[in-house]
């Protein structure tokens, strides 16, 4: 049995006639302090996810990106508050008007350039988050009793890559050129930073 599930368990009755199931844990029970922080960079990328499209839609005026912006808004604000049911008001990130303001500059900015080069920063974000949501898949594996939890991010992380799909399919693939190329690594750069940061603050 798993630390997680011996603590959970809290000394009440025999734990070695128990299944996974008898501690299954749901939103609002505490979690271990490695899960909180890993929530912490899922709640800031949502927020950040959520915001980045309301950046696309202050700028641009193309109808075929508008109506892509709105739909997989939809779909992040449904994320966020997913994980908002899981992670406590005391726990989330204390720089949150940080992730705001990044998120909604990495969607305004590239919308200044016209269609393509939204599609091309969404697959470079979309690559970054189906990774950063397998490390957490794989670690839950590990702890039956958050099967719930890993289930949530199984499905946050199945519409992440449609939304990958997607944007490369309207992008039209090809060539990105230089520009689009360094902005897309920045971005991954700047998405693997706030990870790093959020997990502490």
């Amino acid at each position: 049995m798993s630390n997680l599930l011996r603590a959970q368990d809290g000394g009440r009755g025999n734990a070695s006639s128990a299944g996974p199931a008898d501690f299954a844990l749901t939103p609002g029970h505490a979690l271990p302090a490695a899960v909180i922080a890993d929530l912490r960079t899922d709640h800031a990328g949502e927020i950040g996810a959520v915001r980045f499209y309301q950046g696309v839609l202050r700028v641009t005026r193309d109808p075929a990106l508008r109506s892509f912006a709105e739909r997989h808004m939809a779909t992040e604000q449904a994320h966020l508050r997913q994980i908002e049911a899981w992670l406590p008001l005391t726990d989330r990130s204390r720089l949150l008007p940080l992730w705001h303001l990044a998120g909604w500059l990495t969607g305004a900015v590239p919308a200044l350039l016209g269609p393509r080069a939204v599609y091309g920063t969404i697959e470079a974000v979309e690559r970054f988050v189906d990774c950063h949501y397998q490390e957490q898949i794989e670690r839950l594996a590990a702890e039956p009793s958050l099967g719930q939890l890993r289930q949530t991010l199984q499905d946050c992380q199945g519409d992440e890559v449609a939304h990958r799909e997607e944007a490369a399919a309207a992008g039209g693939g090809g060539d990105s050129g230089p520009v689009l190329r360094v902005w897309g690594w920045i971005v991954g750069v700047g998405s693997r930073g706030a990870v790093a940061i959020c997990r502490r603050l």
